[in-house]
C-alpha cells in the first residue's frame, strides 16, 4: 500500500505518493494562487492528489492514508486549521472533507512539523533525540521534537517560530503582531529587503539592476545571493543584514530548546554553506551555551522540498 503526502504552502500545493521505503514514486504540483477563496484551493488539493496518483501509475484503491501539512496552527485531532496567516484562513476543516472525497483516513498537522518528522526519520536528524527543523519559505515554520516526541502543545500551535518577535514595534505581520521573525528572515522578507535596497540605489550601481533587466518584479529571494557571489557590494550588504536576522532567531531557539540538531530547510537552504557558515559564526558568538562542551549542530536539512511531503505521509504513524 502507498501513502499520500500533501504539502500545502503559500506558493505551491505539492503532493507525493510514498512507498513502503519512504521513496516518492509519484508527484504533482499546482500553484496555490493566493489570495483566493479557500474552496478553490481545496479543489486544487484534490486535483493535485489525483494527478500524483496518476503519475505514480497506481489507483486510489492502492492508497492507505493521506497526510496534509499546513502552515499555521492546526488541531490535529479535529483536523481543523485554527489559523493560518499565510493562507488567510480561520477555523477551516479539511480533514473531514478529504475523508469524504477519498474514503481514506486523513491526518493533518503543521507543515513544519511534517518536515521535522521526515528529517528525524530519514534526514539530518536520524540519530538525534532532540531536533528543531526550520523552513525558510513564504514564512518561517518550525517543528520541535524533544526526547523523540513531536511537541504540538495544547492547541497544536507549538512551532510557530516565525511569529517570535525580534524587533518590538517592527514591521507589521499577517498574524497581527509587529516585528515577527518571518518578516525579516523568510524568503519573502529577503526579496522585500532586496527591493528596498535597490530603491536607495539611485545611481544604479548594483549589478542586480542588470540581472533583473530593471524590472523589480523579477527580484526573487536568492537574487541578492547571486549578486553577492558576483562581487556586488549592495548584494553583500543585503545578505549580511538578512543573515543577522536569521541568526538572531536561530540563537533564540537554541537558547530555549538546546536541541542536538537544528536543521534549516525551505527554499533558502539551497544556498548551502553560503548561508550556513555566516549564520553559524554569529550563533557561536551569541548563544547562551557559549562555554558548554555539548553544542547544537546547525546544518542544512537533507530532504529539501521533499521533507514536507514525506513527513505528511508519516502522520499515520504518530
Amino acid at each position: 500500500m502507498y501513502r499520500v503526502g500533501v504539502d500545502l504552502g503559500g506558493t505551491n500545493i505539492t503532493v507525493g505518493i510514498i512507498d513502503e521505503n519512504l521513496t516518492i514514486i509519484g508527484r504533482s504540483k499546482l500553484k496555490t494562487n493566493l489570495p483566493r477563496h479557500f474552496d478553490e484551493v481545496f479543489s486544487d488539493i484534490i486535483r493535485a492528489i489525483y494527478f500524483a496518483i496518476e503519475d505514480a501509475d497506481i489507483s486510489i484503491i492502492d492508497i492507505s492514508s493521506i497526510g496534509v501539512g499546513v502552515p499555521g496552527a492546526v488541531d490535529s485531532q479535529s483536523g481543523v486549521i485554527d489559523f493560518s496567516s499565510n493562507l488567510k484562513i480561520y477555523n477551516m476543516s479539511i480533514k473531514s472533507e478529504l475523508e469524504k472525497t477519498f474514503n481514506k483516513p486523513v491526518f493533518i498537522t503543521n507543515d513544519a512539523n511534517c518536515a521535522a518528522l521526515a528529517e528525524k526519520k530519514v534526514g539530518a536528524g536520524r540519530n538525534a533525540k532532540n531536533l528543531i527543523a526550520i523552513t525558510l519559505g513564504t514564512g518561517i515554520g518550525g517543528g520541535v521534537i524533544i526526547n523523540d516526541k513531536l511537541i504540538t502543545g495544547v492547541n497544536g500551535a507549538t512551532g510557530e517560530i516565525g511569529h517570535m518577535v525580534i524587533d518590538f514595534d517592527g514591521i507589521e505581520c499577517g498574524c497581527g503582531r509587529k516585528g515577527c521573525w518571518e518578516k525579516y528572515a523568510s524568503a519573502t522578507a529577503l526579496a522585500r529587503q532586496t527591493k528596498e535596497a535597490l530603491a536607495k540605489d539611485l545611481y544604479k550601481k548594483s549589478i542586480i539592476w542588470e540581472m533583473i533587466e530593471n524590472d523589480l518584479s523579477k527580484i526573487g529571494a536568492r537574487t541578492a545571493f547571486e549578486a553577492m557571489k558576483n562581487g556586488d557590494k549592495i548584494g553583500k550588504q543585503i545578505v549580511d543584514g538578512y543573515t543577522k536576522y536569521l541568526a538572531c532567531g536561530i540563537t533564540n531557539l537554541i537558547n530555549i530548546f538546546q536541541p542536538d540538531v537544528l536543521c534549516i530547510g525551505g527554499g533558502m537552504s539551497n544556498e548551502g554553506d553560503t548561508l550556513l557558515i555566516p549564520v553559524i559564526r554569529i550563533v557561536e558568538k551569541e548563544r547562551y551555551s557559549l562555554y558548554s562542551s555539548k553544542q547544537t549542530k546547525i546544518c542544512i536539512a537533507e530532504l529539501k522540498n521533499d521533507a514536507g511531503i514525506i513527513g505528511a505521509a508519516l502522520l499515520n504513524e504518530i
